[in-house]
């Protein structure tokens, strides 16, 4: 763990919410690139082109309660899903929130597995254009595509609730079923998010939820989704206490603009007051 074993943690007596880049892409089954995501996304954030406000007017830049703490150092393979569980594990430690940015999404399985150590009754809400459920896929249980059957099969989660399901195929369904999960496929999106949050929520945004003409700096381009302005409105009016969350699969390999980074920037500001 040398991130982690190297970080003083200097500022944490006021820090209610961690920011940490997690740079990994080795578990993506389509293309890499997401593990520039984090430095890409932060790219953004700081950038002149615009400011640390929110659209409730608070500006982050001067917000003492949260802190970047840089990036996990890791290795590769099964030993570096294991470092992020501990990593994650010694920053909940702190008492803080967590907000991670990705990296692919197989990053999700070994946060939520620190997470529910502390949170047992845990629900998650997921936003994405695919259901993540994969019992194997490819042959690796830890692909970006099987996290979230790695989450329930080990019961770390009381509850899953996926917002913007598009790409489900019969596999999937039967995993959903098998699990109980609660999909609100995109075919079916009513304008807002009608379910009730009573336990702590940890919040997971794959940025291909977003249709690609908002984002096409992702790996996985699948029409149909939501525009920024929707996403953003899910956050604004969620009502529940998210102890956790990531903003997973930026491929700035894929973001020739950078426009799919300032989205995932705008989206990273109104998650972190949402937090706060």
């Amino acid at each position: 763990m040398p991130f982690l074993q190297e970080l003083s943690f200097q500022g944490f007596s006021t820090t209610r919410l961690a920011v940490v880049g997690i740079p990994l892409d080795e578990n993506s089954s389509y293309m890499d690139g997401a593990r520039l995501g984090p430095d890409s996304l932060r790219a953004a954030l700081h950038s002149g082109e615009s400011n640390m406000s929110t659209e409730s007017e608070v500006d982050l830049s001067k917000h003492i309660s949260w802190l970047d703490v840089g990036n996990l150092e890791l290795t590769s393979g099964e030993k570096a899903i294991t470092e992020i569980t501990q990593d994650i594990a010694l920053l909940l430690e702190k008492d803080v929130k967590i907000l991670s940015l990705g990296g692919d999404h197989s990053i999700t399985y070994p946060i939520v597995k620190a997470y529910a150590q502390r949170y047992p009754k845990l629900t998650i809400l997921h936003l994405d254009a695919h259901s993540d459920l994969y019992d194997d896929f490819d042959d690796n249980p830890y692909s970006h595509a099987s996290p979230f059957a790695r989450i329930m099969e080990a019961k770390l989660a009381e509850r899953l609730v996926q917002v913007g399901v598009r790409a489900m195929n019969p596999h999937q369904r039967e995993q959903a079923r098998r699990f109980d999960v609660e999909v609100v496929a995109m075919k079916d999106w009513q304008g807002k998010l009608n379910k009730r949050f009573n336990n702590p929520v940890y919040l997971s945004l794959d940025l291909d939820v977003l249709d690609p003409a908002f984002a096409p700096g992702v790996s996985h381009h699948e029409p149909g989704g939501f525009s920024t302005r929707e996403v953003i409105s899910i956050l604004q009016n969620l009502k529940a206490n998210i102890v956790g969350a990531d903003i997973v699969e930026l491929n700035p390999e894929r973001d020739r603009d950078g426009m799919t980074a300032v989205v995932a920037a705008k989206l990273l500001k109104e998650l972190m007051i949402k937090m706060l």
